[in-house]
């Protein structure tokens, strides 16, 4: 039986009610593959969002630290969705389950091509980051370079998802952007509190607000990571981004501009660590009904496409800020 076998809505009520709300009786699943996330309605007040926590992933201890971090930047302001605490606590269990109780706030992304969103965006996460630094994780991961390339491609290797006779060119791959990924040592580099995962999907605008929303992946790394999945287009599309984004991040802390030779790591880490989580939920029955593609030759074909191109992009010269 996989993780959320037992997780029926009777269940999902049950837990909300233990807490002492009222469920009436509506409850919607929302769009989340690594935990399960439901808006589920309550007897004469707002709907509330429970998120259920995959079992195993994540400690105790490390899903605290991302709700106090929550906490700790709704304290100064920061617009992002903190869990609900009832008697001082953030994080719950019922029937096997941990969760936590979040307000709903909807909302639709921000227009990452508008200027004025970019630099918006720049300015929440120099918040965001001041913040970041001020104290460590302990018990959340750190972002690494060729470490983390390697434990995924290992993970992929081992699922046996792959078709065997793409294994011999995916493992030369690996170990060509390994080669060029080891010149950069990302703990080299700063180490901060970050959201972790930036991209658009975590990024909502409700009344001409905007909000940072799930720090499922909170981590510690290079403030880099929170900046470079903001990116999109061609390369010159990238320098313009970059510069609107650094002019709103300046406002409130020094752009890390020596980081920028990050971005070709942190992307391509990001790309064999999809293939990785992917080939480990792939026991999850959801896995194979959103990701039908996964299983085939095509998707692997394009997978090692997506390497080679990133290999290439490691040996170009980085990003860098004009000076005036």
């Amino acid at each position: 039986m996989h993780a959320y076998a037992d997780l029926s809505h009777d269940l999902v009520m049950d837990a909300i009610e233990s807490l002492g709300y009222l469920c009436d009786a509506r409850v919607m699943a929302l769009n989340s593959y690594e935990n399960r996330v439901f808006q589920v309605g309550i007897e004469d007040e707002q709907p509330l969002i429970a998120k259920f926590y995959r079992p195993t992933r994540w400690t105790d201890e490390s899903i605290r630290e991302e709700h106090q971090f929550l906490l700790s930047l709704a304290t100064e302001d920061v617009p992002v969705i903190a869990p609900i605490e009832i008697n001082n606590e953030t994080l719950f269990t019922y029937g096997g389950f941990r969760f936590a109780l979040f307000p709903r706030r909807g909302g639709h992304a921000p227009e990452l091509s508008n200027d004025d969103d970019l630099e918006l965006i720049g300015r929440w996460l120099a918040r965001l980051h001041n913040i970041g630094e001020t104290t460590p994780f302990i018990h959340r991961p750190h972002i690494n370079g060729s470490e983390d390339i390697s434990a995924a491609a290992d993970t992929v290797l081992a699922s046996g998802l792959m078709p065997e006779d793409y294994h011999a060119a995916y493992t030369s791959l690996i170990r060509d952007i390994c080669a060029h990924t080891d010149q950069i040592k990302l703990s080299n580099h700063s180490q901060i509190r970050l959201h972790g995962d930036m991209h658009t999907g975590n990024l909502i605008i409700r009344d001409e607000n905007l909000y940072l929303v799930d720090f499922d992946d909170c981590a510690q790394g290079p403030a880099m990571q929170d900046i470079w999945m903001l990116l999109s287009g061609s390369r010159e599309e990238h320098r313009q981004q970059i510069m609107v984004i650094a002019e709103g991040y300046s406002m409130f802390r020094r752009f890390p501009a020596e980081e920028l030779p990050l971005i070709e790591i942190l992307c391509t880490r990001r790309i064999v660590r999809h293939a990785a989580w992917l080939s480990q939920r792939w026991d999850d029955p959801a896995f194979p009904v959103a990701f039908p593609w996964f299983a085939s030759h095509r998707y692997w074909s394009e997978h090692l496409l997506a390497l080679r191109e990133q290999l290439s992009a490691l040996q170009e010269e980085p990003l860098a800020l004009p000076v005036f």
